[in-house]
């Protein structure tokens, strides 16, 4: 079942948001797609996450983790060649890629491998530059004003 979204009421009041269509598409896409290799995504702060996945199987050398622009991808792939003959294989090592997609700012801290799992901590770290400020308005001052300016020169 495929869904369409009509985003122009959106444009009308968004500046910058013109891949927004692309993120939502893609999500509805991956929504239906394999869900091999589950996650947690976690909120431990105001701008701290943390994404868990479950790597059982995997060894820290068969695991890369890259982070891009607003991307972090997580690939897994086990060596080649077989250690024995399994009469019964319930532990999937087939090869898995994850793609995350991150907001403006969001960077990865950290990544550690504990307990089956792969940690990657992550913090929004918004600029200063890029951070609310006060703007003066210049214009005419009111005659109250005028009087104090000349009173503090």
């Amino acid at each position: 079942m495929r869904t369409t979204f009509d985003f122009a009421p959106l444009w009308r009041s968004t500046v910058g948001f013109d891949h927004l269509a692309g993120l939502v598409d893609s999500a509805l896409r991956q929504a239906s797609e394999d869900n091999y290799r589950p996650y947690n995504i976690e909120r431990s702060g105001e701008d701290h996450y943390r994404i868990s996945l479950a790597v059982a199987g995997f060894g820290v050398n068969d695991i890369t983790v890259t982070a891009e622009q607003n991307a972090l991808t997580v690939e897994g792939k086990k060596p080649e060649g077989a250690t024995g003959e399994y009469l019964y294989q319930g532990i999937a090592a087939r090869p898995f890629r994850r793609v995350f997609n991150l907001a403006d700012y969001v960077q990865v801290k950290q990544a550690s491998f504990q307990d089956g799992l792969l940690i990657i901590d992550l913090v929004r770290e918004v600029p200063e530059a890029m951070k609310p400020r006060r703007i003066q308005i210049a214009g005419a001052a009111s005659p109250a004003t005028q009087i104090e300016q000349k009173k503090a020169a």
